[in-house]
């Protein structure tokens, strides 16, 4: 493994220094050898490793949108060394082979870190619980259970979930959806949604769903972890979930922070995601409690689609946007730049607090500083560049950035001291 002497970078923004990867750990520079590889970082931050709690990788299953191996080359351009994948891939990773099967396809591909999510119900079908602490016990280790793409609506079977997670510190992460108040949904249900013909999506079939789980938390006295936070009622609630002491934790997405609902005037299903777009009102409260706490992460929700499934009418399209790639860009764009979040705020946001939701604080989500794990980004801030889909190193296409400039450029990421990336490019 090469030792890298980082010369002149900003930790979290503050004053220049230098640092040395070396044996997987970050080192004392005035011990680096001679033959170390020296790179000059003038004008770049470091930020640990970022950890994202809800990525689509889709392998098994749909290799013919992501598998293991591209998803993590994405993640890595983005400066992920950590991700947790999602369990909707077919077959379900509802029992132990199937998430140790993605655990080892991410061992193999070696870009990131790659720790699956177990699915709270058999088959994502809601009616009974999958083998949660077989999963928990597996090489995978699973701490995080989500039927994300689905609601678990049955509340008696959300209860159980809560109160089985508890026995090995699990965390149940909903995906918050009253699956009656969205039938045959399209968009953020307002005045625009009326005037294009396309179903409506209103606010409260997301809230309802938060305000039953956090006072089922609370009555457990359980973990749970509130999935792509998209309006301003929701944020609310969680405001006054941990007011009262709840144990909950809540995403949000680059995509809702940044777009709104108007996007879907263009009839452009790339503009399609579960939850939808919300509006101008709803992107401002999504900032605000991402930039005072109430939000705990940002978290991408990747999901990549192939060409078929997104190149077509509306009503068709298949619901989801790629993310891994931009989204430090975006956070930069939309908190870092207005003066919402510092580039510690952004580690905490991005790194620290995932991976201890994730409970992989232990490897990831660690400071910048002698002593800890090598899990390095180095970013440039005042890069600009215009989003071009096919240079994604995903198998797919689905961005909603394309042909935007966005602020900042990923210049290299350390897994354990080794390049994954480097000049921007994969190593």
């Amino acid at each position: 493994m090469s030792e890298y002497l980082i010369k002149n970078v900003a930790v979290l923004g503050g004053t220049p220094t230098d640092l040395l990867l070396r044996d997987g750990v970050i080192a004392d520079p005035a011990d680096a050898p001679a033959d170390a590889e020296v790179i000059d970082a003038s004008g770049l931050i470091a930020l640990p490793g970022l950890v994202d709690l809800h990525t689509h990788l889709r392998e098994p299953g749909r290799e013919d949108a992501e598998t293991v191996e591209t998803g993590t080359r994405a993640a890595a351009l983005g400066g992920f060394t950590a991700v947790h994948a999602m369990a909707n891939t077919e077959p379900v990773a509802d029992t132990a082979g199937v998430v140790e099967q993605v655990w080892r396809l991410g061992r193999e591909a070696g870009y990131c870190d790659v720790y699956p999510v177990g699915a709270v119900t058999v088959g994502l079908d809601g009616e009974r619980l999958a083998e949660l602490g077989a999963m928990a016990d597996s090489a995978a280790r699973v701490r995080v259970f989500s039927d994300d793409g689905r609601c678990v609506s049955d509340a008696v079977l959300m209860r159980r979930a809560l109160e089985y997670v508890k026995a090995f510190d699990g965390v149940v992460a909903q995906h918050a959806q009253e699956p009656r108040l969205t039938v045959d949904a399209q968009m953020n249900e307002g005045e625009l949604s009326g005037r294009l013909g396309l179903a409506g999506w209103p606010a409260v079939a997301e809230e309802a769903i938060i305000a039953r789980d956090v006072l089922l938390a609370q009555h457990v006295g359980s973990r749970l972890h509130v999935c792509h936070v998209s309006t301003s009622g929701s944020v609310e609630l969680i405001r006054w979930a941990k007011g009262k002491g709840v144990d909950v934790t809540a995403e949000a997405c680059p995509h809702h922070l940044l777009l709104t609902d108007e996007l879907a005037a263009t009839y452009d299903p790339i503009y399609k995601v579960n939850p939808p777009l919300r509006s101008a009102a709803d992107v401002a409260a999504l900032q605000e409690g991402l930039a005072d706490g109430t939000i705990d992460i940002v978290a991408t929700d990747h999901a990549p689609h192939p060409h078929e499934d997104k190149d077509c009418e509306w009503a068709a399209a298949a619901f989801g946007m790629l993310g891994l790639e931009t989204a430090l860009s975006i956070v930069q764009q939309t908190m870092v730049d207005p003066g919402r979040l510092d580039w510690a705020g952004v580690a905490e946001r991005m790194s620290y607090a995932p991976a201890r939701i994730g409970r992989v604080s232990d490897r990831h989500g660690r400071p910048v500083q002698v002593g800890e794990p090598a899990n390095v980004v180095l970013y440039d801030p005042g890069a600009r560049r215009t989003i071009e889909p096919s240079e994604s190193a995903s198998l797919s296409r689905n961005t909603p950035y394309r042909g935007m400039e966005l602020p900042g450029r990923v210049v290299a990421t350390f897994l354990r001291g080794k390049a994954t990336v480097l000049d921007g490019k994969l190593a």
